[in-house]
């Protein structure tokens, strides 16, 4: 057990950063197939291919799911999974040919680093043909390059975050595990004792000096305020979390969207606040294996892991684009 995302049989993670112009991709490749599901919460989201998880939908199983920086421009990148995965004779058989299928979301960078230079499909292509079983890298990587936290008053008082992974064993030889892009809106807290570990911090803008004198300002304390009320119009507008839950044990479609859905509990005890309108906040959940166990333990945990990684894709960014950063402290 590396505490990954890779610790669960069939999944493979690669990352592409762009460093100068602060945004990245990562790939989270399921090369046999994966049964997919998804919940979204948020109010803005950025995505692709999420109708077809509807356990609904004719496609069970998805080839790779793509995290991306670049706003909705980020979405490309997925046509370079997709060339990838077809080299490789991976898809959905149609019958005239194979379609690798790669459900995709993206987070809001481009007022960090350069607007204008955004994830490719030769980006996407690149993080998932150096995928591996290998525990990911952490923090300032992949579309967690450009991501920051602690927004309510713009980049101001922001800081940096990045990508976070975590697992569990839960017994019996299943295994969850989730991978975060950590770019919210809100603060993000220790879901222990409820102390903010990075956030928005006191600044000033024009004459304001707004958030207090403490290291953070608290999100939640701001918005009740009277001037909470009025920052909000100062408040950067594109947020989001994004991430993946996995499991190895066996799965339909409506049980791996239930565990999608009990994962964004995690996103709760760690984001505050989280799935706010200006957040696109997404989860998607896979299950790779054969192991039979009841979905409600395998969504419990789920929610467990995706806090630990929501806390460690801040713990593990350093300091860029003059955001602090915990790592680099």
């Amino acid at each position: 057990m590396q505490n990954a995302i890779t610790d669960v049989p069939g999944l493979e993670v690669g990352h592409i950063s762009d460093f100068e112009a602060l945004t990245g991709c990562t790939v989270i490749l399921c090369r046999k197939g994966a049964v997919g599901g998804v919940d979204v919460r948020g109010g803005a989201p950025g995505t692709r291919e999420t109708d077809l998880l509807h356990p609904l939908n004719l496609v069970e199983k998805v080839h790779a799911v793509l995290l991306a920086g670049g706003s909705a421009y980020g979405l490309d990148a997925a046509s370079g999974v997709m060339k990838y995965l077809e080299e490789q004779k991976i898809g959905f058989n149609t019958g005239a040919a194979l379609v690798p299928i790669v459900p995709a979301a993206i987070l809001y960078d481009l007022g960090l680093g350069r607007a204008d230079v955004r994830p490719t499909p030769e980006m996407g292509y690149q993080a998932a043909s150096i995928a591996s079983r290998s525990k990911p890298e952490e923090g300032n990587v992949g579309a967690g390059t450009g991501a920051s936290v602690g927004k309510i008053f713009g980049n101001a008082g922001a800081m940096k975050a990045g990508i976070g992974t975590a697992s569990m064993d839960i017994g019996g030889g299943i295994i969850v595990g989730a991978l975060v892009a950590m770019n919210a809106f809100g603060d993000v807290r220790n879901p222990q004792n409820g102390q903010i570990l990075a956030g928005a911090r006191p600044t000033k803008i024009g004459p304001l000096h707004l958030g207090g004198e403490g290291t953070f300002a608290n999100t939640l304390d701001v918005m009740k305020s009277l001037a909470g009320r009025g920052i909000m119009g100062l408040a950067a507008r594109s947020n989001t979390v994004i991430g993946v839950v996995a499991t190895n044990a066996k799965l339909n479609k409506s049980q791996v969207s239930k565990v999608a859905q009990m994962a964004h509990d995690g996103l709760a005890r760690a984001v505050f606040p989280a799935h706010t309108m200006l957040d696109g906040d997404t989860i998607f959940a896979l299950s790779t294996g054969n192991k039979k166990t009841d979905v409600s333990t395998v969504g419990a945990f789920a929610a467990e892991v995706f806090a630990a990684a929501c806390i460690r894709a801040v713990e593990t960014a350093h300091s860029a684009g003059d955001l602090p950063g915990l790592a680099s402290q």
